[in-house]
């Protein structure tokens, strides 16, 4: 896909300086710009390099005035950044819009789609699915019986939906995923062994909830495991049956969520953090890398730490913790003197 300065201008309500008819059909970093490429300049670091750049467009703030000639066309806008994020999100939709069905595919009698949609080779529909407009279902794709899918999702190839879940509006599911499958649901009976407790409910994701590769989300025991609205999971993340995760909450990669949790709106959750069942985190948290959380939180808490500490009594404590070998030669040494 090729794009001139003047229609990217357009597309950022941008000022072009520069040749206006300079085509780009591909994206670079500013330092490995070349012939043919389109780049930006937002940090004031990176400075340097637009005078070096062999990238045919750079995107830069209204404010950049060259301090040397430039071999690239300019385009102005007033946040650089910003402006090439949503060139990017503009290139995605371009390059994703795959319209059609390809051959072969499973779907059954009863499963319906919408508009403009696009299904892979060798994916399967089950009974009752029904997809809305402008859904894309990549190849080995797996959709159960009973699933209903929103307007503008996106299936990536192999991920599996399992019966009865349900998506919203907005959603992209990456490679890998697994919704609905069954809950680490197990009792022990009167010999000790194990038994399976039916995991009878579903998965719901509400409207704009991305989920990363590799992604697990366990159907319920009873009723529904629920990621509301704007919900951003990374890859290799573990949500148990029955877990709540509230609005526009984001949870980093490896983190595990154990059962009938529930955590509020706006989180941040680092990477390999572990969370046990049963607890409610409050709205506003934001909890470090590699914590452990056995504990209800409240709003607003900051944590580090397994188990868990407020983030600046962690700190404090670190600092002790790191001296220890330093206070016990001493004490050692002092009882040496008695």
């Amino acid at each position: 896909m090729k794009f001139t300065a003047g229609q990217i201008a357009g597309i950022l309500e941008g000022e072009v300086h520069g040749n206006p008819e300079i085509a780009v059909h591909k994206l670079a970093k500013i330092e490995e710009g070349e012939e043919g490429s389109l780049t930006f300049l937002a940090n004031p670091k990176y400075t340097s390099f637009i005078y070096k750049t062999k990238a045919s467009v750079t995107i830069v703030n209204k404010s950049f005035v060259p301090e040397q000639d430039l071999f690239t066309t300019l385009i102005k806008v007033e946040d650089a950044y910003k402006s090439f994020s949503k060139l990017l999100e503009y290139y995605n939709q371009v390059k994703n819009n795959k319209v059609g069905i390809e051959e072969p595919i499973f779907k059954s009698d009863t499963a319906t789609y919408g508009t403009d949609v696009y299904i892979g080779a060798f994916a399967y529909l089950g009974n009752n699915v029904t997809l809305g407009d402008n859904v894309k279902v990549y190849p080995n794709v797996y959709i159960g019986d009973n699933v209903k899918i929103g307007d503008n999702v996106t299936l990536f190839a192999g991920a599996k939906v399992y019966s009865e879940t349900i998506i919203g509006n907005n959603c992209v599911v990456n490679s890998g995923s697994v919704l609905g499958a069954d809950g680490f649901g197990f009792a022990p009976n009167e010999n000790g062994e194990f038994v399976k407790v039916p995991q009878t409910g579903n998965v719901i994701l509400e409207d704009n909830v991305d989920i990363g590769a590799g992604t697990t989300i366990d159907r319920a025991t009873l009723g529904s495991t629920i990621l509301r609205k704007g919900v951003k999971l990374d890859n290799q993340i573990q949500i148990a049956h029955n877990v709540e995760i509230g609005e526009h909450t984001v949870i980093a990669a490896q983190t595990g969520i154990a059962g009938s949790t529930k955590i509020g709106k706006h989180c941040m959750i680092g990477g390999q953090v572990g969370i046990v069942g049963h607890i409610i985190i409050g709205d506003n948290v934001k909890i470090q890398a590699q914590s452990g959380i056995g504990r209800n939180v409240k709003d607003n808490e900051v944590l580090q730490g397994s188990p868990a500490l407020n983030y600046g009594d962690y700190n404090k404590s670190y600092v002790h913790f790191k001296n220890l070998p330093r206070i016990i030669s001493r004490i050692d040494t002092l009882e040496k003197k008695d």
